[in-house]
Order: structure tokens, then sequence, then C-alpha cells
């Protein structure tokens, strides 16, 4: 029996530093997405709902057709869990896991009170929000970011071995965050669309239910670490 290789066949022929490059590669693509599920699944996770809850106390004033202040203020939250995400996992930054647990719960009540208070300025004035609030509510988001961000390097830690390098595993599980969130705020909205497409529910009243909602259940966090 003739048994005969076929060189060309081979994608690496005579090549191992072709070879071991090829399998570098595809380990990293592998690692990426390991730690790119890991950071979507964290954030959407809903038996620990508390990232969930203040992305979607977050959204509550907010419809379709604001989309461009709702960007802007996911994208001062996602600067700020960015930041301390990769000052505590590069261990620059150092805390109490059990201080942050506690405050992100405070985190949702503050910004639910917010939502009912800019509601009930509005009944009042019948006036939108000015600039000044705008702004506010930005640096708000972008503070509380820095909390959560703080909540998710304890996780992302405590899934890290003695990687060489931890830069693209911190890339690929933020990365995982990120598309997460962009869920979450796709389905707030829709929902939020739904209910004021197909129900007599004023969107004033919507808010006031999905905020009310959070800072109920926040309350409830609390609670439990009391």
């Amino acid at each position: 029996m003739d048994i005969s290789v076929d060189v060309q066949a081979c994608p690496y022929p005579n090549n191992g530093h072709a070879l071991r490059h090829h399998f570098f590669q595809n380990t990293m693509q592998s690692e990426f997405f390991s730690y790119l599920q890991l950071g979507f699944s964290h954030i959407a996770d809903l038996q620990a709902y508390d990232h969930i809850l203040f992305v979607t106390a977050l959204c509550a004033l907010y419809d379709l057709r604001q989309w461009r202040h709702l960007l802007w203020l996911v994208t001062a939250f996602t600067i700020g869990h960015s930041v301390t995400l990769a000052l505590s996992t590069l261990n620059i930054l150092i805390f109490s896991s059990a201080v942050v647990e506690a405050l992100i719960p405070l985190t949702i009540i503050a910004t639910a009170l917010v939502n009912v208070a800019s509601l009930q300025r509005q009944q009042e004035y019948q006036t939108n929000t000015s600039r000044i609030q705008e702004w506010s509510k930005y640096a708000m988001a972008l503070c509380f970011g820095f909390i959560h961000g703080m909540g998710f390097s304890t996780f992302l830690k405590s899934l890290l071995g003695r990687e060489i390098s931890i830069t693209m595993p911190l890339f690929a599980f933020n990365c995982g965050l990120e598309c997460g969130q962009i869920l979450i705020v796709a389905v707030i909205l829709t929902l939020g669309f739904l209910v004021n497409r197909y129900t007599r529910l004023a969107r004033r009243d919507w808010s006031l239910l999905v905020s009310g909602a959070a800072l109920g259940v926040a309350l409830t966090l609390v609670l439990k670490n009391i």
C-alpha cells in the first residue's frame, strides 16, 4: 500500500514556526471569545440582576426618540465602569468587595429617586430637563459607573488564572459587558415603545412604574446586605 502525504495540502508544510503561530492565534481567539461570553453572561445574568436593574433605572426616562441623550448617558456609565474595571484588575485600585456590594444597590436607589424627582419637576413646571440637569445626570452615571466597575472586577479577578498578560482577557470581558448592556437598553426601549403604543399607559406613568420597581427591588437588596 502506498502511503504518501500531500505536502501542498498541509497548511504549514515543514514550517514549525508558522504552525506554532497558527496554534497561538487559535488559542488567543478561543480565549477572547470565552472572556467575551463571560462578560456578557455576567451583566445579563438574571440571578445576579443588580447591574440589569441599574441600567433599567438609567433608561427609564427615555424613549426611542431620545436615543442621543440615552447614548451619552450610557457612554458615561461605560467610561466609568471601564476605568475602575481596568484599574482594579491591574491591582492599581484596591477596595473592599463587601463595601462595593453594599454600594451598588444604593446607586440603583439614587437613580430611581432622581427619575421620580425629574418627572415630578416636569409635571409641576411643565418644562423639559435643562442642560445643567442633563449634564448632572451624565456625571451621576459616570460616578456610579466607577462603583459598578469595581463590582465587575471582583468577578473578573476570580476568573483569571496565571495569565502572562491580562490585557486581552480584560478587553474581551469589557466588550462582553458592553454587548450585554446594549441588549438590556434595547429590551427596555422596546418594552417602553410597545407599552406606549398598545396600552393606555402614558410614557410618564411607564417611567414611574419602571423607576418604582427598580427602587423597590434595590431596597430589598439593601436589606439583604444589612
